[in-house]
């Protein structure tokens, strides 16, 4: 909603930029469409070498330890 208004005040004081912004915005969102893809999958992979790395202390912390 802010976004909105935001374009809004730049659509009253000057049209044509915020009619370009308007036109390059969804290209924009495309081209960093793949850098958000590889992010989701290097932070996947970080969490899943943490979890390893981490497992030895969780099992030695186990509240079932004997």
């Amino acid at each position: 909603m802010f976004t909105f208004l935001l374009w809004c005040i730049l659509f009253v004081l000057c049209w044509p930029l915020a009619l370009l912004a308007l036109i390059l915005y969804p290209l924009v969102w495309l081209f960093l469409l793949p850098f958000r893809l590889v992010g989701i999958a290097l932070h996947g992979v970080l969490e899943l070498v943490w979890a390893l790395v981490m497992l030895p202390a969780r099992l030695l912390s186990a509240p079932f330890r004997i």
